[in-house]
C-alpha cells in the first residue's frame, strides 16, 4: 500500500478523505487503518477507489508494480 501514492491521486482529483470514506461505506478511522497498513483494503474497496478516482490501475498504489 503507498499512502502517499493514494494521498496524491485523491488531492489531483480533490477527492477529500471524507468523501472517499463515504464512498467506501467506511469510518475515518478505518480508512487511515488501512492506508498505514494495520488492516487492508478489500477488493471491492480497491475497485471502488480505482473507479472513483478514475486510475487505470491499481498498480502503484495497492499492488509494487513489478520490474523485469
Amino acid at each position: 500500500m503507498n499512502k502517499n501514492k493514494l494521498m496524491y491521486e485523491m488531492a489531483e482529483k480533490k477527492v477529500t478523505i471524507m468523501e472517499m470514506c463515504e464512498k467506501l461505506g467506511i469510518s475515518r478511522s478505518a480508512f487511515y487503518r488501512k492506508c498505514n497498513g494495520i488492516s487492508e483494503f478489500t477488493q471491492s474497496e480497491i475497485q471502488t477507489i480505482v473507479d472513483y478516482l478514475e486510475l487505470s490501475s491499481p498498480m502503484g498504489i495497492f499492488f509494487e508494480e513489478k520490474v523485469s
